[in-house]
């Protein structure tokens, strides 16, 4: 018996060996389809790398260069002089590593550049566009006093201007709708031939205006049950007649009267009219 009990003890351990083997047998390493799928993958890895290396290096290099920044919009008040200086300021770098976004704010932060847009062109060119503001008005600050532009779009902007342009006050928010009520107030004003030189607008929404011949204007609130046009319109209707029977020039016309108007002349006399 005791020279079979070992022989009968390795009966067991047999199986499990030969289970083991199969398992490694059958392991990674002995799967050729899986190694090769494997090593594809870090191949394809290592070769994007490489690519993203290789550009980064041949976008430093000298031949890639800018070699000139040309501005293809006619431009009237902006200067050479400052265009060099943002160019030479902002646009650093070569033709691919330089920040165009960089370069846009800073044409735009020039005096008079509404916005700007910057392109690549191959091999060495960086081709910017701008869009310059067109002054319809001068800003008064009712605060300070300051004075800044109003472009065609309603909108504010810092610049110089000698030119003949209509004078706006009132909340900065409203300089879109001053300039909109701009262009209805000249063509309800054209039968009198006069025209809008001051446009003011109060925090009460109270409307002023100042024609071209002195004669100040009060409009005040434009109210549902009393149209600003509507008194406007009646005020210019009678006009022709008024004008004809005054000793004098109308200094005020306070229309803010819903049956009538009132005027003001030279010498602080006052007269009051009713439809």
């Amino acid at each position: 018996m005791s020279a079979q009990q070992p022989a009968f003890g390795k009966s067991g351990a047999a199986p499990k060996a030969e289970t083991g083997a199969r398992a490694l047998a059958h392991g990674f390493w002995h799967r050729p389809d899986w190694m090769g799928l494997v090593s594809d993958v870090l191949m394809l890895f290592a070769s994007v790398l490489f690519g993203i290396a290789l550009v980064k290096f041949a976008s430093t290099l000298p031949l890639f260069g800018l070699r000139q920044v040309t501005v293809v919009s006619p431009l009237s008040h902006v200067t050479r002089a400052q265009l060099e200086y943002v160019a030479s300021s902002a646009l650093n770098g070569n033709f691919f590593t330089v920040d165009l976004e960089g370069g846009r704010k800073a044409f735009e932060n020039l005096p008079w550049v509404r916005s700007a847009t910057l392109r690549r062109v191959w091999p060495g060119e960086i081709v910017v566009q701008l869009e310059e503001h067109v002054a319809t008005a001068y800003w008064r600050s009712i605060d300070s006093g300051d004075t800044r532009l109003v472009n065609t779009f309603g909108e504010l902007f810092d610049g110089a201007s000698n030119g003949n342009l209509p004078v706006f006050s009132g909340p900065p928010e409203a300089s879109g709708v001053i300039l909109g009520q701009l262009k209805l107030l000249n063509e309800m004003f054209s039968p009198m031939e006069r025209k809008v030189v001051t446009l003011s607008l109060s925090g009460r929404q109270a409307w002023q205006v100042k024609l071209d011949n002195g004669m100040v204007v009060e409009l005040g609130k434009d109210q549902p049950r009393s149209p600003l046009a509507d008194r406007l319109k009646r005020f210019v209707k009678l006009w022709p007649q008024l004008s004809a029977t005054l000793p004098r020039p109308v200094q005020v016309a306070d229309l803010r009267y819903s049956t009538g108007f009132a005027i003001r002349m030279a010498g602080n006399e006052q007269r009051k009219g009713k439809q």
